[in-house]
């Protein structure tokens, strides 16, 4: 008999902890469209710290985020932003940059790593002589990490490459970062400082996903210094229950505002949401390490498992949905009995 459901379909499904919501009932609030609520320019200031950039701007979801930074760095109609085929933008926010921005897609591949090939990029920039039939280049848009890519993290290193074809070309780099905590993670606390790296087990040395593409011990402000913008998830691996912060120059933000309100992102005393984001922002960074550990563990077990996962898991009590053809991709929900949980 299941005693217990443990919901891993998404780090979209966490539930408020008892800390956020206590802070969010005695949030101190004001008319946030008036840039007056304390608590949020406090959310907005610590998340522009912790990217090394000017300022940030509190959006109600990742893809208005992304939305507004697209928009901001093409304020032409028919300008054009280079992107991943794989890449959120392109593939599940209902093609809003070209439906509402004007803003033309032009898609590199992206590689099995979530990265696009540099000479990619750098041959997809438009050249001027053809500016009479083609539209403009004023963008280059990441992912990190690259959720269609399976969680892959981009390096401070590679970030930085594609940052100087932005700068050859004169174009804006705009890093869609709704889990960068995630891959800034393991081996940094969440001031950046180096900790311990613990030694796995045999039984935490398999060769899942977190194996092929781990978290890069790297501080988040170094993974996004290349870039002008970046949007955070607060709502996904950092656990709070809504909203986004972007931040970039002060520039780019005052732009960010007007473009929030004109897409009806401005709220009232949105404090009471944000005061939840600064728990998660003080509670949950230093979380995500172990989070990851417990992920290669039960990767590691399920590489060891049989062609008929999903029959084998239904029979212990635990649920999953196959997406594929291959039985082993089974992701969805999951119920574990009281004593087969992990955590």
């Amino acid at each position: 008999m299941v005693k217990r459901t443990v919901d891993l379909r998404s780090d979209t499904v966490t539930k408020p902890s008892e800390a956020m919501r206590t802070a969010m009932a005695a949030a101190e609030v004001d008319d946030d469209v008036l840039g007056s609520d304390p608590t949020a320019a406090r959310l907005e200031a610590e998340v522009a710290r912790l990217t090394g950039k000017e300022a940030g701007l509190f959006v109600p979801s990742g893809t208005m985020g992304n939305l507004i930074s697209v928009l901001v760095h093409c304020e032409v109609r028919g300008s054009e932003v280079i992107l991943g085929d794989n890449s959120h933008i392109h593939i599940y926010e209902n093609g809003g940059i070209s439906t509402i921005g004007g803003v033309h897609a032009r898609t590199v591949k992206n590689n099995p790593d979530g990265t696009m090939d540099l000479a990619g990029i750098a041959a997809a920039v438009r050249h001027t002589d053809g500016e009479l039939y083609y539209p403009t280049t004023r963008l280059i848009c990441l992912e990190n990490t690259h959720a269609n890519s399976g969680g892959k993290c981009l390096t401070a290193e590679y970030t930085d490459r594609v940052g100087e074809i932005a700068k050859e070309y004169e174009l804006k780099l705009h890093i869609d970062g709704a889990r960068i905590f995630n891959a800034s993670a393991s081996r940094v606390g969440w001031l950046g400082r180096p900790q311990p790296i613990p030694t796995p087990s045999r039984a935490e040395s398999g060769s899942g996903l977190c194996k092929s593409s781990p978290a890069l011990g790297v501080p988040v402000h170094r993974l996004v210094q290349a870039a002008d913008s970046v949007s955070v998830c607060l709502s996904k691996g950092l656990g709070a229950p809504v909203g986004s912060v972007i931040v970039g120059s002060k520039s780019f933000i005052a732009k960010a505002k007007r473009l929030r309100k004109t897409l009806g992102g401005g709220m009232r005393q949105v404090g009471i949401l944000c005061a939840a984001a600064n728990v998660a922002l003080r509670d949950n960074i230093c979380k995500l390490e172990d989070d990851h550990r417990k992920a290669k563990l039960f990767a590691g077990g399920l590489d060891l498992s049989p062609d008929n996962l999903c029959q084998v898991l239904e029979e212990h009590g635990v649920l999953a949905m196959p997406v594929s053809s291959t039985s082993k991709q089974c992701i969805s929900y999951l119920r574990m009995t009281q004593d087969e949980v992990l955590w």
